[in-house]
């Protein structure tokens, strides 16, 4: 039988080829990477994370995440997404932070983590969408902005629609009254030449 030190041995051979293996897929990714131990501590960082988050290997790795760039990744969301949604998901997708960075400034990162349980390591992903957020939020405002226009070309077409109306309205009435006004004639012409014609009738 297999004894513990066997164990130990086994899992730390694995653990060194699964980080190996990792550490080479992470290094051609265009999104920046961690690798987390189980206290979250970084282990390894790609080089897009150096270069977009303007940091050094040597001021990176084996330090906590909290504490990278003089805690500005000590981020309420963060710690949320790695303490309380990943050890009870271990997986999560699509997670967005926005956040002032001390170096880069006012950045929103989409977060994707796995927490691998048979090596205790994490992978966590991140991709800058702070030009597409700010497009979007454009995009909407945008919206917005026509949406009011419509409204109120909408409105301003109603109440020309009603002035319309009315003015029809009151066309067809003067119309009318002027129809009722020409029989109203017409029947007076009549009677006045039905009185003259009596008048001529009768005998002198």
């Amino acid at each position: 039988m297999e004894n513990s030190n066997d164990k130990q041995d086994t899992l730390r051979v694995s653990k060194k080829e699964a980080l190996h293996y990792m550490k080479t897929l992470v290094d051609v990714a265009r999104e920046s990477f961690l690798i987390l131990d189980a206290d979250l501590r970084v282990i390894s960082a790609n080089q897009t994370f150096y270069q977009k988050f303007q940091v050094r290997p040597e001021e990176t790795e084996n330090v906590s995440l909290y504490e990278l760039g003089n805690g500005q990744w000590n981020i309420p969301e963060l710690r949320k997404l790695l303490e309380e949604i990943l050890p009870n998901k271990k997986i999560v997708k699509d997670y967005d932070v926005t956040h002032n960075f001390e170096t880069i400034g006012k950045k929103t990162i989409l977060l994707n983590a796995r927490q691998i349980d048979s090596i205790q390591l994490i992978i966590l992903a991140m991709e800058d969408i702070t030009s597409r957020k700010e497009l979007e939020e454009k995009l909407a405002e945008h919206a917005k902005g026509l949406e009011t226009k419509i409204t109120e070309r909408t409105k301003n077409l109603l109440e020309k629609v009603k002035e319309l109306e009315w003015a029809n309205k009151s066309m067809v009435g003067r119309e009318l009254k002027m129809m009722e006004l020409k029989k109203e004639v017409e029947e007076l012409k009549k009677q006045i030449n039905k009185g003259n014609n009596n008048d001529t009738l009768s005998p002198s």
